[in-house]
């Protein structure tokens, strides 16, 4: 955040003050803005190669592909020197893609156990003497139909942020486990019908499920 800021204001001073000191052909602007380019990719590169958290790889491929390119490189008093320059990536695309990798495999391995975890405790709540809550007077569970769908929906969603691309991957991901976890959900709802008949509220629960199902579709 320092270096982007500090590399913003500092080419925006460049480019209105400095920039028309010196001859066209020296060049003042793009020596600039490929000198603060490269220290900042080398750092980059730097963080890239060490050993990151999952929230500093999204952190770093934010910058790669959403704060660098656009919030900076596209702001309106740097955008036309800039697009003489050709400055080109933060990272190398190898490396970046390494990261998306990463990234990718850890997101979904996070839903994966997000939504296990869930399923988990609403099994749970199944087998306690208690009434299924009421959603707009209507029998429903709010941790299952309602936080699962956010899960996958949030996911989604910080993904697209990064980029079109990480975003379309992490649907094609999750669109396999969603089915997975679906089928899970329809396994324990049908072991609850066969083995739980004399429980207080099994009518409730079962219109609960039902229920949930539309939201799921």
């Amino acid at each position: 955040l320092h270096m982007g800021k500090t590399m913003k204001e500092d080419l925006t001073v460049v480019a209105k003050y400095i920039n028309k000191l010196y001859p066209p052909e020296f060049n003042v602007f793009s020596i600039y803005a490929e000198l603060y380019h490269n220290y900042f990719a080398s750092q980059a590169k730097k963080n890239a190669e060490s050993h990151l958290e999952d929230k500093d790889i999204y952190l770093l491929l934010s910058w790669v592909h959403n704060f660098y390119p656009k919030d900076m490189r596209k702001d309106h008093a740097l955008a036309m020197e800039l697009d003489k320059v050709k400055l080109g990536s933060l990272l190398p695309s190898s490396l970046s893609k390494e990261l998306e990798s990463k990234y990718l495999d850890s997101e979904e391995v996070t839903v994966k156990n997000s939504l296990s975890r869930c399923l988990d405790k609403e099994i749970q709540r199944w087998k306690e003497d208690k009434e299924p809550e009421k959603l707009n007077g209507h029998f429903q569970s709010e941790l299952l139909g309602i936080f699962v769908i956010q899960s996958i929906y949030s996911s989604q969603k910080r993904a697209e942020d990064i980029s079109k691309a990480v975003g379309e991957e992490l649907s094609r991901r999750l669109l396999k486990e969603l089915p997975a976890f679906l089928r899970s959900y329809r396994d324990a709802f049908e072991d609850f019908k066969e083995k739980s008949k004399k429980h207080t509220y099994y009518k409730p629960i079962l219109i609960a499920n039902i229920n949930n199902c539309c939201n799921f579709r």
